[in-house]
């Protein structure tokens, strides 16, 4: 278990984990705060329920809630560089799912409401799983604790 979490946690990402983490978990962070609690113009969980049972993608509130939870907390471990490969790979499984069941029917480029966000999303938090948090994260300081390492928590 320990070989697991310490494998989960290390990064050697230096600062590049830490410019890649904040502007890509703040802008998760914002859709998910879009959906959940209509921040920021969004539409909130039950709009965006709809919309998404509309799509295809039932059942709607559940979909909206999955989706507007790995958005923002996601995008919150994120920012922190919590768990950055879990939360990582939690967003881009989302991505690639908005890609595929949202965005793939209408082109490349934003202005058609096609891939090209959700792709240099997908691929950002696809880099941010392979790559970890970095240096300057949680993940870091919870590798160098003795928190996690004491035998009194075995």
């Amino acid at each position: 278990m320990k070989n697991l979490i310490h494998k989960t946690l290390i990064s050697e990402a230096g600062f590049a984990g830490l410019v890649l983490r904040l502007p890509i978990g703040l802008i998760l962070a914002g859709h998910g705060g879009q959906k959940l609690f209509a921040w920021f113009g969004g539409y909130g969980l039950e709009a965006t329920g709809q919309w998404m049972e509309s799509v295809g993608l039932g059942p709607g509130f559940v979909m909206a809630l999955l989706a507007g939870s790995a958005e923002f907390f996601g995008g919150i471990a994120l920012m922190l560089g919590l768990l950055t490969r879990t939360a990582s790979a939690i967003t881009a499984l989302t991505m690639l799912v908005a890609l595929i069941c949202v965005h793939l029917g209408h082109g490349f480029f934003l202005t058609t409401q096609g891939i090209e966000y959700a792709l240099a999303l997908l691929s950002a938090t696809s880099a941010l799983m392979i790559m970890g948090g970095g240096h300057f994260s949680m993940d870091r300081y919870l590798l160098n604790s003795n928190f996690l390492w004491s035998t009194d928590h075995e």
